[in-house]
């Protein structure tokens, strides 16, 4: 007898056929303003493999603080070619890369500003809910005042920054970590 848990439902495994116009790997368009930054990282299981079935899903408002979404009620210019959606597959080497802008403060908990940031959904097979977290860029100085990163611990806020990489300016690289002690910061957001 094995007292091993199984899972008895799963979000996955995805097919490609019938998802491919979801993928969207650049959510910026001709005339869009911001600076421009490519996002690339690895998505690791609790071993410290590459999972290589994952989607990440990313949200974020645009330059000026605002989300292509009706619910954003906000007096701020939205550009035609913005988007401020796209979703990326992740490769059997466990790989993501997308291209966007660095979004303007948007209003949180009680109307606080918070620091530029990007909402991302993780989905994968074994998971029976998405995993959500955010990723930040780094040297921001509204980082140290944002109130969602603030209610994270000190030592584990850098899981939720992304680095400079060598590939040149406008370049980031963020990793996802599902398990273990540098496990990414991830939010329970009741759905």
């Amino acid at each position: 007898m094995s007292l091993q848990t199984t899972t008895s439902q799963t979000v996955g495994p995805y097919f490609g056929i019938g998802m491919t116009w979801l993928i969207r790997d650049n959510l910026i368009g001709e005339g869009v303003s911001g600076d421009r930054f490519t996002i690339q990282g690895r998505v690791f299981d609790g071993d410290g493999l590459p999972v290589p079935d994952a989607i990440l899903e990313i949200w974020q408002a645009n330059a000026h603080g605002k989300y292509d979404h009706p619910e954003d009620t906000q007096r701020k210019l939205l550009e035609p070619g913005f988007k401020g959606y796209g979703r990326v597959l992740v490769s059997h080497e466990g790989m993501f890369r997308f291209v966007t802008i660095k979004p303007g403060s948007v209003p949180g908990p009680k109307g606080k500003e918070q620091a530029p940031h990007l909402a991302i959904s993780i989905f994968m097979r074994g998971l029976l809910k998405r995993l959500v977290t955010r990723m930040y860029f780094p040297d921001d100085p509204r980082n140290a005042d944002d109130p969602i990163l603030t209610l994270v611990e000190p030592e584990r806020r850098s899981t939720l920054i992304a680095r400079k990489t060598a590939g040149g300016a406008g370049t980031l690289e963020w990793n996802v970590l599902l398990q273990g002690p540098d496990e990414t910061v991830f939010f329970d957001v009741g759905l």
